[in-house]
Protein backbone atom coordinates (compact mmCIF):
# COMPACT_ATOMS: atom_id res chain seq x y z
CA UNK A 1 0.00 0.00 0.00
CA UNK A 2 1.01 3.49 -0.62
CA UNK A 3 1.33 6.20 1.66
CA UNK A 4 -1.74 7.84 0.74
CA UNK A 5 -3.26 9.25 4.23
CA UNK A 6 -6.78 7.19 4.65
CA UNK A 7 -8.08 10.31 6.80
CA UNK A 8 -7.95 12.55 3.98
CA UNK A 9 -11.18 14.08 2.08
CA UNK A 10 -12.27 14.58 -1.60
CA UNK A 11 -13.86 16.94 -3.03
CA UNK A 12 -12.76 19.98 -1.06
CA UNK A 13 -13.30 18.72 1.69
CA UNK A 14 -16.53 17.76 2.12
CA UNK A 15 -16.69 15.23 5.15
CA UNK A 16 -14.05 16.34 6.94
CA UNK A 17 -12.10 13.90 8.28
CA UNK A 18 -13.38 10.94 6.86
CA UNK A 19 -12.04 9.45 3.79
CA UNK A 20 -15.34 9.60 1.43
CA UNK A 21 -13.79 7.22 -1.17
CA UNK A 22 -15.37 3.86 -1.47
CA UNK A 23 -13.52 0.56 -0.70
CA UNK A 24 -13.66 -2.58 -2.40
CA UNK A 25 -12.93 -6.04 -1.41
CA UNK A 26 -12.02 -8.18 -4.28
CA UNK A 27 -11.12 -12.08 -3.26
CA UNK A 28 -9.19 -14.20 -5.39
CA UNK A 29 -7.66 -11.24 -7.13
CA UNK A 30 -3.99 -11.73 -7.31
CA UNK A 31 -4.38 -12.74 -11.47
CA UNK A 32 -7.13 -13.01 -14.07
CA UNK A 33 -10.36 -11.65 -13.52
CA UNK A 34 -9.99 -10.59 -9.87
CA UNK A 35 -6.86 -8.79 -10.80
CA UNK A 36 -8.16 -7.08 -13.92
CA UNK A 37 -11.40 -6.01 -11.37
CA UNK A 38 -8.99 -4.58 -8.61
CA UNK A 39 -7.35 -2.33 -11.35
CA UNK A 40 -10.95 -1.01 -12.60
CA UNK A 41 -11.93 -0.25 -9.69
CA UNK A 42 -8.87 1.52 -8.44
CA UNK A 43 -8.77 3.17 -11.60
CA UNK A 44 -12.02 4.67 -11.01
CA UNK A 45 -10.92 5.63 -7.77
CA UNK A 46 -12.07 2.89 -5.57
CA UNK A 47 -9.88 2.00 -2.65
CA UNK A 48 -8.79 -2.07 -3.16
CA UNK A 49 -7.98 -4.69 -1.23
CA UNK A 50 -6.38 -7.40 -2.95
CA UNK A 51 -6.62 -11.18 -1.87
CA UNK A 52 -5.64 -14.51 -2.07
CA UNK A 53 -5.05 -17.71 -0.60
CA UNK A 54 -1.60 -18.82 -1.88
CA UNK A 55 -0.06 -16.06 -4.53
CA UNK A 56 1.27 -13.57 -2.21
CA UNK A 57 4.29 -12.48 -4.15
CA UNK A 58 1.39 -11.61 -6.95
CA UNK A 59 -1.11 -10.31 -5.05
CA UNK A 60 1.49 -7.95 -3.04
CA UNK A 61 2.94 -6.69 -6.21
CA UNK A 62 -0.46 -5.95 -7.61
CA UNK A 63 -1.44 -4.20 -4.74
CA UNK A 64 2.32 -2.22 -5.07
CA UNK A 65 0.79 -1.31 -7.96
CA UNK A 66 -2.65 0.34 -7.37
CA UNK A 67 -2.57 4.00 -6.16
CA UNK A 68 -4.40 2.88 -2.56
CA UNK A 69 -4.74 -0.77 -1.82
CA UNK A 70 -3.71 -3.32 0.45
CA UNK A 71 -2.70 -7.54 -0.33
CA UNK A 72 -4.30 -9.28 2.44
CA UNK A 73 -3.54 -13.97 2.59
CA UNK A 74 -6.73 -15.38 3.62
CA UNK A 75 -8.56 -18.65 2.20
CA UNK A 76 -12.39 -17.42 2.06
CA UNK A 77 -12.74 -21.31 2.40
CA UNK A 78 -11.73 -20.54 6.41
CA UNK A 79 -15.15 -19.09 8.23
CA UNK A 80 -12.09 -17.69 10.71
CA UNK A 81 -9.82 -16.46 7.64
CA UNK A 82 -12.60 -14.90 5.83
CA UNK A 83 -14.12 -12.80 8.91
CA UNK A 84 -10.48 -11.37 9.19
CA UNK A 85 -10.32 -10.57 5.50
CA UNK A 86 -13.12 -8.44 5.63
CA UNK A 87 -11.63 -6.78 9.45
CA UNK A 88 -8.54 -5.95 7.91
CA UNK A 89 -10.69 -4.49 4.92
CA UNK A 90 -12.93 -2.26 7.69
CA UNK A 91 -9.82 -1.69 9.80
CA UNK A 92 -7.83 -0.45 7.28
CA UNK A 93 -9.71 2.07 5.57
CA UNK A 94 -12.87 2.25 7.92
CA UNK A 95 -15.48 1.07 5.79
CA UNK A 96 -16.38 -1.42 3.11
CA UNK A 97 -18.61 -0.49 -0.20
CA UNK A 98 -17.94 -2.71 -2.51
CA UNK A 99 -17.68 -7.15 -2.21
CA UNK A 100 -16.64 -8.80 -5.15
CA UNK A 101 -16.16 -12.92 -4.77
CA UNK A 102 -13.92 -13.49 -7.28
CA UNK A 103 -12.52 -16.83 -5.06
CA UNK A 104 -12.73 -19.81 -7.28
CA UNK A 105 -11.39 -23.22 -7.98
CA UNK A 106 -12.32 -25.96 -10.29
CA UNK A 107 -11.02 -29.60 -11.35
CA UNK A 108 -10.92 -30.71 -15.18
CA UNK A 109 -13.25 -33.54 -15.86
CA UNK A 110 -15.27 -34.73 -18.29
CA UNK A 111 -19.23 -34.86 -17.73
CA UNK A 112 -18.91 -38.65 -18.49
CA UNK A 113 -16.77 -39.74 -16.15
CA UNK A 114 -18.95 -39.79 -12.90
CA UNK A 115 -16.38 -41.71 -10.67
CA UNK A 116 -13.42 -38.80 -11.03
CA UNK A 117 -16.01 -36.51 -9.89
CA UNK A 118 -15.75 -38.08 -6.39
CA UNK A 119 -17.37 -36.62 -2.97
CA UNK A 120 -14.05 -35.16 -1.99
CA UNK A 121 -13.58 -33.48 -4.94
CA UNK A 122 -17.18 -31.41 -4.53
CA UNK A 123 -16.86 -31.40 -1.30
CA UNK A 124 -13.10 -29.08 -2.23
CA UNK A 125 -15.41 -26.98 -5.15
CA UNK A 126 -18.26 -25.87 -2.68
CA UNK A 127 -16.10 -25.21 0.08
CA UNK A 128 -14.21 -22.16 -1.88
CA UNK A 129 -17.19 -21.67 -4.43
CA UNK A 130 -20.31 -22.19 -2.62
CA UNK A 131 -19.88 -21.98 1.50
CA UNK A 132 -16.32 -19.12 0.45
CA UNK A 133 -18.84 -16.39 -1.14
CA UNK A 134 -21.44 -17.33 1.99
CA UNK A 135 -18.82 -16.83 4.31
CA UNK A 136 -17.54 -13.76 3.63
CA UNK A 137 -21.09 -12.16 2.37
CA UNK A 138 -22.40 -12.74 6.13
CA UNK A 139 -19.12 -11.05 7.08
CA UNK A 140 -19.06 -8.25 4.91
CA UNK A 141 -22.97 -7.79 5.46
CA UNK A 142 -22.96 -5.34 8.40
CA UNK A 143 -20.43 -3.13 6.72
CA UNK A 144 -22.19 -2.98 3.23
CA UNK A 145 -25.65 -1.74 5.41
CA UNK A 146 -23.17 0.96 6.94
CA UNK A 147 -22.12 2.35 4.02
CA UNK A 148 -25.75 3.34 2.35
CA UNK A 149 -24.97 2.01 -0.93
CA UNK A 150 -23.50 -1.14 -1.13
CA UNK A 151 -23.02 -3.59 -3.81
CA UNK A 152 -21.92 -7.47 -4.12
CA UNK A 153 -20.85 -8.88 -7.48
CA UNK A 154 -20.62 -12.95 -6.88
CA UNK A 155 -18.15 -14.17 -9.77
CA UNK A 156 -20.18 -16.82 -11.44
CA UNK A 157 -20.28 -18.82 -14.84
CA UNK A 158 -21.70 -19.78 -17.86
CA UNK A 159 -21.52 -22.89 -16.63
CA UNK A 160 -23.99 -22.06 -14.00
CA UNK A 161 -26.85 -21.10 -16.83
CA UNK A 162 -25.94 -24.27 -19.12
CA UNK A 163 -24.89 -27.75 -19.50
CA UNK A 164 -21.20 -27.06 -19.46
CA UNK A 165 -18.18 -26.08 -17.78
CA UNK A 166 -14.81 -27.64 -16.65
CA UNK A 167 -16.79 -30.56 -14.51
CA UNK A 168 -19.88 -31.35 -13.23
CA UNK A 169 -19.16 -30.28 -9.67
CA UNK A 170 -17.92 -27.07 -10.71
CA UNK A 171 -20.95 -26.17 -13.24
CA UNK A 172 -23.06 -27.24 -10.10
CA UNK A 173 -21.29 -24.75 -7.76
CA UNK A 174 -21.82 -21.64 -9.92
CA UNK A 175 -25.61 -23.03 -10.29
CA UNK A 176 -25.66 -22.03 -6.10
CA UNK A 177 -23.87 -19.22 -6.47
CA UNK A 178 -26.61 -17.79 -9.30
CA UNK A 179 -29.52 -18.76 -6.91
CA UNK A 180 -27.90 -17.75 -3.93
CA UNK A 181 -27.13 -14.24 -5.59
CA UNK A 182 -31.32 -13.98 -6.51
CA UNK A 183 -32.21 -15.05 -2.52
CA UNK A 184 -29.29 -12.71 -0.60
CA UNK A 185 -30.47 -9.65 -3.50
CA UNK A 186 -34.33 -9.78 -1.84
CA UNK A 187 -33.24 -10.31 1.20
CA UNK A 188 -30.83 -7.41 1.64
CA UNK A 189 -32.21 -4.83 -0.44
CA UNK A 190 -32.65 -2.25 -0.38
CA UNK A 191 -29.26 -1.05 1.59
CA UNK A 192 -27.29 -4.17 -0.32
CA UNK A 193 -27.48 -5.07 -3.90
CA UNK A 194 -26.40 -8.41 -4.70
CA UNK A 195 -25.57 -9.37 -8.20
CA UNK A 196 -23.68 -12.30 -10.24
CA UNK A 197 -21.74 -11.91 -13.57
CA UNK A 198 -21.58 -15.15 -15.07
CA UNK A 199 -18.40 -15.34 -17.56
CA UNK A 200 -18.05 -17.71 -20.87
CA UNK A 201 -14.17 -18.73 -22.05
CA UNK A 202 -12.56 -16.39 -20.77
CA UNK A 203 -8.73 -16.24 -21.92
CA UNK A 204 -6.99 -16.34 -18.33
CA UNK A 205 -3.99 -18.52 -16.05
CA UNK A 206 -6.97 -20.80 -15.12
CA UNK A 207 -6.15 -22.70 -18.23
CA UNK A 208 -2.60 -22.76 -18.46
CA UNK A 209 -1.23 -26.21 -18.73
CA UNK A 210 -4.77 -28.02 -19.80
CA UNK A 211 -4.47 -30.09 -22.43
CA UNK A 212 -5.35 -29.14 -25.87
CA UNK A 213 -6.98 -25.28 -24.33
CA UNK A 214 -5.52 -23.13 -27.90
CA UNK A 215 -7.87 -25.72 -29.95
CA UNK A 216 -10.61 -25.54 -27.43
CA UNK A 217 -10.20 -21.74 -27.17
CA UNK A 218 -10.11 -20.88 -31.81
CA UNK A 219 -12.95 -23.73 -32.05
CA UNK A 220 -14.92 -21.60 -29.42
CA UNK A 221 -13.82 -18.11 -31.05
CA UNK A 222 -15.18 -19.26 -34.33
CA UNK A 223 -18.47 -20.01 -33.32
CA UNK A 224 -19.11 -16.78 -30.97
CA UNK A 225 -21.06 -14.19 -32.42
CA UNK A 226 -18.35 -11.90 -30.97
CA UNK A 227 -15.96 -13.65 -32.89
CA UNK A 228 -13.32 -14.00 -29.89
CA UNK A 229 -12.99 -15.69 -26.50
CA UNK A 230 -13.52 -12.83 -23.45
CA UNK A 231 -10.51 -11.16 -21.53
CA UNK A 232 -10.37 -10.42 -18.35
CA UNK A 233 -10.98 -6.84 -18.81
CA UNK A 234 -14.29 -7.79 -20.76
CA UNK A 235 -15.90 -9.02 -17.18
CA UNK A 236 -13.81 -6.65 -15.13
CA UNK A 237 -16.03 -3.71 -17.21
CA UNK A 238 -18.98 -5.83 -16.52
CA UNK A 239 -18.28 -5.68 -12.62
CA UNK A 240 -17.61 -2.31 -12.14
CA UNK A 241 -21.09 -1.64 -14.53
CA UNK A 242 -23.15 -3.33 -11.89
CA UNK A 243 -21.27 -1.63 -8.83
CA UNK A 244 -22.13 1.81 -10.29
CA UNK A 245 -25.69 0.90 -11.42
CA UNK A 246 -27.86 1.51 -8.31
CA UNK A 247 -31.55 0.38 -9.72
CA UNK A 248 -30.25 -3.16 -10.52
CA UNK A 249 -30.40 -5.98 -8.31
CA UNK A 250 -30.48 -10.16 -8.47
CA UNK A 251 -29.24 -9.86 -11.80
CA UNK A 252 -27.06 -12.54 -13.21
CA UNK A 253 -25.68 -11.22 -16.44
CA UNK A 254 -23.83 -13.45 -18.76
CA UNK A 255 -20.61 -11.99 -20.61
CA UNK A 256 -20.24 -14.50 -23.00
CA UNK A 257 -19.61 -12.68 -26.06
CA UNK A 258 -23.26 -13.55 -27.25
CA UNK A 259 -22.58 -17.55 -26.47
CA UNK A 260 -25.88 -17.93 -24.87
CA UNK A 261 -27.42 -17.20 -28.65
CA UNK A 262 -25.90 -20.28 -29.84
Amino acid sequence: MNNTEHSSTTDGGVGAGRDERRVALVTGSSSGIGAAVARRLAAAGVRVVVNSARSVEAGEKLAAELPDAVYVQASVADEADAARLVRTAVDTYGRLDILVNCAGTTRFIDHDDLEAASPDVWRELYDVNVIGVWQTITAAVPHLRESGAGSIVNISSQAGVRPSGSSIPYAVSKAAVNHMTKLLAKTLGPAVRVNAVAPGMIDTPWFDGVEGIEASMEAVAQRLPLGRVGRPEDIAEAVVDLTNSSYITGEVLLVDGGGHLL
